[in-house]
């Protein structure tokens, strides 16, 4: 039987989120302080103070001038033009998920439809996560939100939706908060950075999603973890991967972690756990066994 979580209530704010501009100016900051001028090809004479790359250097690879760009990381209201944000991304050497926060951030709107009723989790959806078993599924929002989940999943995690608090319900907040999940999950910092910079591409795009600025809110108030993954600046979307767990009465299981998405419009996806081994397929066998957590 497949359960399904209603929208979390968070806390009240407990540190405020950056307006867009000054958020643009942070990450366009870190991203030129991250950057080697030698690896660029770009030449330097003397004593360099400037970590990564300078002003100067990003504006002429930009094609754009220096007082207007230094304008943009001061967090200043200006308004680039599309063409702008993408030369800045390509002297930045972004990726695609980087130019699309950087247009999200300047304020430049990307065709992307408005997310509708028909964008939430229901019996269709919960038919589908119970078809996956003995596949352990879940359906989460873009910011980790955890929605629905099927009996393979509870109990591949230890966890029961209905009785976890709305607060808990979101894989982020386990990865940072919940001891047991961390173990079953076998805490990685990498795996945290990995998911704090999807987060960020979620906040970013959904800016007008009250819960999601509540939920940040939280994490920068109570994570150290995350406060420092978050002022890193990445962005990046879902990727399938390979996943090892560490269940405490199955042992260890490698699964690969598949993305589907049921709603792009607002982010929601199922997230499948198929094995990688034939050992793994059996210890899913002995998992669908155990009694509900």
């Amino acid at each position: 039987m497949t359960l399904f979580a209603a929208t979390p209530p968070h806390a009240p704010p407990a540190v405020a989120a950056s307006a867009p501009s000054q958020e643009l100016g942070h990450f366009l900051r870190a991203r030129r302080e991250s950057l080697s001028a030698a690896a660029m090809g770009l030449a330097r004479h003397g004593r360099v103070r400037t970590p990564g790359l300078r002003r100067e250097e990003v504006a002429q690879l930009a094609g754009i001038g220096v007082t207007w760009y230094t304008k943009l990381e001061q967090g200043r209201e200006v308004q680039p033009s599309r063409q702008a944000v993408e030369a800045i991304a390509r002297a930045l050497q972004c990726n695609d998920d980087e130019l699309r926060h950087l247009l999200v951030l300047a304020g430049i709107k990307l065709d992307q439809p408005a997310p509708t009723l028909l964008d939430t989790p229901g019996c269709l959806h919960g038919q589908l996560l119970d078809k996956m078993l003995p596949y352990p599924a879940q359906m989460q929002s873009a910011a980790f939100d955890l929605l629905a989940a099927n009996t393979a999943y509870e109990r591949l995690m230890g966890v029961s939706l209905q009785q976890l608090p709305s607060l808990e319900r979101n894989c982020l907040h386990m990865n940072l908060f919940n001891p047991q999940w961390q173990q079953v999950m076998r805490h990685e910092p990498q795996a945290v950075e990995r998911m704090v910079a999807m987060f960020r591409a979620a906040y970013t795009q959904q800016s007008g999603d009250t819960a999601i600025a509540q939920r940040l809110d939280y994490f920068l108030a109570h994570s150290p973890v995350f406060r420092n993954a978050w002022e890193r600046y990445q962005v990046r979307s879902p990727e399938n991967n390979e996943k090892t767990f560490d269940h405490p009465l199955v042992g260890i299981l490698h699964l690969r972690q598949t993305y589907w998405w049921s709603a792009p419009r607002s982010g929601m996806r199922m997230v499948v756990y198929l094995p990688v081994s034939d050992q793994d397929a059996e210890a899913l066998d002995r998992l669908a066994a155990l009694p509900a957590p």
